[in-house]
């Protein structure tokens, strides 16, 4: 079972063990990791905090997702113009 309140997007890099993940459910939310294990326990915890974080603030927290996902890709190269 997925224990996150928000769908998850895990980023691979060339390098091997450095992965970037985000939630584009809530705002803001991003961080790194050095396995995809490592960037979902992250994200589990940092998820409840910067919740906590955006209530400290009275800013808006957007509803739970009702089926969260996890997303596993490489990440988006830049393109210099």
């Amino acid at each position: 079972m997925i224990e996150l309140e928000y769908s998850l997007i895990i980023e691979a890099t060339e390098e091997p063990d450095y992965f970037g993940f985000y939630s584009t459910e809530l705002e803001g939310f991003s961080g790194i990791g050095h396995s995809i294990e490592d960037c979902i326990y992250k994200a589990k915890w940092g998820m409840q905090e910067h919740i906590k974080l955006l209530k400290e603030e009275g800013l808006p927290i957007p509803p739970k997702s009702q089926k969260p996902k996890i997303v596993i890709q490489n990440e988006d190269k830049m393109v210099v113009a």
